[in-house]
């Protein structure tokens, strides 16, 4: 389904969920450069997805994607970092690892759904030009 703006995008929905869940867990977190980059990673997920859609460009909003993606394999790794210095129970980490999995996917799917439009969508121009010129 075709999507308005990203608002409408439930991989950004999730990734604000998240984030707003990592605020929460480590809002105690006395490690503060931790707590830190643990919360920014978290944050950028769902910022990265936002900006790479206002841009205007399917090219632009792959990169972004990727960018997300990035961040979430950087919260993932500060997860299982912050489990093992036990800021975290791993009950409680546990469940924020799988969010990011998911997230992950999610946004490699719509990376290269977004990708594969635009392509499609250059192949019909080209076309229509050739068309055109005969």
């Amino acid at each position: 389904m075709p999507y308005q703006s990203f608002e409408d995008l439930e991989v950004w929905q999730r990734g604000c969920r998240l984030s707003v869940a990592i605020f929460q867990s480590f809002e105690s977190c006395k490690f503060f450069t931790l707590r830190d980059q643990i919360q920014r990673s978290g944050l950028s997920i769902p910022s990265n997805i936002a900006e790479g859609a206002e841009r205007g460009s399917a090219k632009d909003f792959a990169h972004f994607l990727n960018f997300s993606k990035g961040s979430c394999g950087e919260l993932r790794t500060q997860l299982y970092i912050a489990r093992k210095l036990k800021v975290i129970e791993k009950s409680g980490s546990a469940g924020l690892v799988a969010e990011t999995k998911e997230i992950s996917a999610m946004l490699e799917g719509l990376r290269l759904s977004v990708l594969a439009k635009s392509r499609a969508k250059q192949k019909r121009a080209r076309r229509k030009r050739l068309k055109l010129n005969t």
